[in-house]
């Protein structure tokens, strides 16, 4: 059964006969679905409802997953898995760096596909923080709010995807300690091993866009060597 019973998954294929096949798979296992045949049938559907996560082709006619991706990155949060045909490396860190939040290559076992669905739907277990902790991080302009899980700049809300939403919960509950990449590729529930490493490493760069006056400079996600990364707040 789907862990989230109640969770709507949109699912975007060209092909009919796979999309009703994973239609069918995943209400079997206790989802919502609904499913669009290119990118401009889900802007439709996108346009009146709102779903939990997002499983997207790569290949496809018109719009690519990976252009599609990139547009919705700019409006909404909501968590996206690619479906890439080719198992290219550079084709899936093309896909995290237009802000997926996982990738899949075909083809694949509908349990695997069950098994990233749940991982990526599931909250990340995040140490309880001790009384200490303080309720916000300053980090130069940006306030994050440890308690609501939301980042602030000024008035504006910063808008944060699952992963980095994540990410920043993880180490958020150990500001100053490094959190290295294996356990990072852990908490965020992935299976192990250096392709979700580097995927960590994109998702990171992308994080350092939205919190640093100089991404490349890093003062407050900073890289600890050999030890992996550091939140270093105000």
């Amino acid at each position: 059964m789907a862990e989230q019973p109640d969770a709507h998954l949109l699912i975007v294929d060209d092909d009919e006969r796979i999309r009703g096949l994973l239609q069918k798979f995943l209400m079997r296992h206790g989802f919502w679905v609904t499913a669009a045949r290119d990118a401009e049938h889900a802007r439709r559907i996108l346009g009146g409802l709102e779903f939990d996560m997002i499983v997207l082709d790569v290949m496809m006619p018109g719009d690519d997953g990976v252009s599609f991706t990139r547009e919705l990155r700019e409006t909404i949060g909501t968590p996206i898995l690619l479906l890439t045909a080719k198992g290219e490396t550079e084709d899936r860190i093309k896909g995290l760096e237009a802000g997926a939040d996982d990738y899949l290559a075909k083809p694949f076992e509908p349990k695997e596909l069950l098994l990233r669905i749940n991982a990526i739907l599931r909250r990340v277990p995040v140490t309880a923080p001790a009384e200490e902790t303080p309720k916000y991080l300053t980090l130069g302009p940006i306030r994050y709010d440890v308690e609501r899980a939301e980042m602030w700049k000024g008035d504006e809300l910063v808008r944060l995807t699952a992963t980095e939403s994540q990410l920043m919960k993880i180490f958020s509950s150990c500001p100053g300690e490094p959190v290295s990449r294996a356990k990072l590729v852990e908490d965020l529930g992935r299976d192990r091993g250096q392709a979700q490493e580097r995927a960590v490493d994109v998702q990171i760069t992308r994080l350092r866009r939205k919190l640093e006056a100089d991404p490349k400079q890093p003062r407050y996600l900073q890289t600890v060597r050999g030890a992996g990364y550091m939140l270093a707040p105000d």
